[in-house]
């Protein structure tokens, strides 16, 4: 990812922060020099200060059997907005988009243990649902296993990660405020990016 030293994100509280916040993402692999991506929730952990994101596959997406084929890219990105040029103090400006985006890059391992998938999904659900925890614990565990065996679960060992924030980082105090104040005052996307950039003032 193309990123001037200006937008370059490095601190990985803040990365993770991010990640978590915006866990639905893009996983891209590539076989013979074909990229295939998928959109999918994911969670985030950290062990032995190893960043291990988690994730699943239904079985019938075929994109799973290129996990092991090299390197994986999972892109995560939500809040974005247009920025006007009506908010700069000169008149000889164009328009842009203020966003956020991180690359991670990793290994890929297949989860195959059954009850380190079911700790998997189990982790999941923590996360997006813990109210749900309860119904599932209720669930017979045949009926686990025949969800289990619809989906491929895996493990992805980040290697790398590409951290970017163009957030206006490029302009004057002035100009800044600008497009903080009537971001405030539009719609969700627009709204995320004010707050961001309020935190990095």
């Amino acid at each position: 990812m193309y990123i001037p030293k200006i937008n370059l994100l490095t601190e990985e509280a803040e990365v993770l922060a991010f990640i978590k916040k915006y866990s639905f993402a893009t996983i891209v692999t590539t076989k013979k020099n074909v990229a295939n991506a998928s959109h999918l929730p994911f969670t985030v952990s950290k062990i032995d200060q190893n960043i291990i994101l988690t994730g699943h596959f239904a079985k019938a997406n075929q994109q799973w059997e290129e996990l092991l084929e090299s390197k994986v890219l999972v892109i995560f990105t939500e809040p974005h907005a247009y920025v006007s040029p009506k908010h700069y103090e000169s008149d000889l400006n164009v328009p842009t988009w203020n966003y956020i985006a991180v690359h991670a890059y990793g290994q890929a391992k297949i989860i195959e243990d059954e009850s380190q998938a079911l700790a998997c999904l189990e982790a999941m659900i923590n996360v997006y649902e813990a109210d749900y925890k309860s119904q599932w614990d209720k669930m017979p565990l045949d009926y686990k296993l025949k969800m289990l065996n619809g989906i491929v679960p895996f493990e992805i060992a980040v290697t790398e990660f590409q951290a970017k924030q163009k957030l206006s980082q490029n302009r004057s105090a002035i100009e800044k405020n600008n497009i903080i104040t009537a971001f405030e005052n539009g719609d969700d996307n627009e709204k995320q990016i004010s707050a961001y950039m309020k935190g990095i003032l």
